[in-house]
């Protein structure tokens, strides 16, 4: 596929700015979607939940659907950046096409696929790590905070130099668009970097890709803390209607009976609220005062009837998708594909503005 690419927007100094420009971007989209190419993905861990669906996967289903380009990264390598094994990852890649494709994303046209069966892509790594010191990739916050919240007793080389990993994932494909949160600007960052840095170092190869902030809100966990894949506090897709209820059953609230909005001062119910009413498509004000002074018992109420209503229609298309494991893997196998051709294909320009062709 052809795609023009759009001149790069400013770089967006503070998360002001980053609003702004996400905000020009998405009137960019609206007015020529054929002009851009996303590349976004997850670690196959483990099952994607409620944060994944509201945080990521309803904006890819929403950007494909208007007519840009997506390619879906299953990292299986970066399962690696904070653990020893990769345990049970064969298991996790399939649930995850599964969680996609039961969330909207369309095969036919969006390109999905793993690191792993596409070696032109992690290639692309050597000649990046050239153009970012040490020293850069040191001051990355995000790899500082992963790091500290690594399960490896050592930091990995894999773990130190994964921007420059995720660069290879956005411009093997150049792509021209990435839909990021807060905490992956400066990931980003290094990939604009290393864009600009070939182009001018060698040939102008390479569109420097654009971070789009997501406009969903952040939802916690059921325990307050970040909704987290391992830490049990989170529904995921492809959770029972029963497993939904237990968990939503369990969640922290507070002792006033009066059910409010106000996220900063009551957290933990602002919580439950907003999910509520995203399941519902309201506004969380709304459902709270429907709710009123019925107390956490009718706030957990309302979340468990809002969520499994709205899981429903997902949770059986997955089923399906899930029982038929031929139909996933080849999903797979069209997409890595589709993307070893391109990859390759980029390789070959990268080598030859190299002058490392024959």
């Amino acid at each position: 596929m052809e795609i023009t690419t759009p001149e790069p927007a400013p770089v967006a100094a503070g998360p002001d700015a980053a609003e702004r420009q996400s905000r020009d971007l998405e009137e960019r989209i609206a007015a020529d979607p054929g002009s851009f190419r996303i590349l976004t993905g997850d670690r196959p861990t483990g099952p994607l939940h409620l944060g994944h669906y509201f945080g990521t996967l309803a904006n890819r289903v929403r950007l494909q659907r208007a007519g840009v380009a997506l390619f879906v990264l299953v990292a299986d390598y970066q399962v690696l950046t904070d653990r020893d094994v990769a345990d049970r990852l064969g298991e996790h890649v399939e649930a995850l096409v599964a969680d996609q494709l039961a969330a909207g994303v369309d095969p036919s046209t969006a390109t999905i696929f793993r690191h792993s069966a596409v070696p032109a892509l992690n290639q692309l790594m050597l000649p990046f790590l050239s153009l970012v010191s040490i020293a850069e990739l040191g001051r990355n916050p995000t790899v500082k905070e992963e790091i500290a919240a690594s399960r490896q007793a050592a930091v990995s080389g894999l773990m130190f130099t994964y921007p420059v990993h995720q660069a290879a994932d956005i411009l093997f494909c150049k792509a021209n668009l990435v839909p990021v949160g807060r905490d992956q600007l400066p990931h980003q960052e290094i990939t604009r970097t290393v864009a600009r840095r070939f182009n001018e170092r060698y040939a102008p190869l390479f569109p420097v890709p654009d971070a789009l902030l997501s406009a969903a809100p952040l939802l916690l966990g059921t325990d307050g803390r970040k909704m987290s894949k391992s830490r049990g506090n989170a529904v995921a897709l492809s959770a029972t209607a029963d497993e939904t209820a237990r968990l939503i059953g369990r969640a922290v609230t507070d002792t006033d009976r009066n059910i409010g909005y106000a996220p900063e001062a009551r957290p933990e119910v602002s919580n439950l609220v907003l999910l509520a009413a995203l399941c519902q498509g309201r506004d969380p004000r709304e459902v709270a005062g429907e709710i009123g002074s019925g107390g956490a018992a009718a706030l957990k109420r309302v979340v468990i009837e809002s969520v499994n209503e709205f899981l429903r229609p997902l949770r059986a298309r997955r089923a399906d998708l899930a029982a038929d494991r031929a139909y996933l893997r080849e999903v797979l196998a069209d997409g890595e594909a589709r993307a070893t051709a391109i990859a390759e294909a980029t390789l070959t320009e990268v080598r030859t503005a190299m002058s490392m062709t024959l």
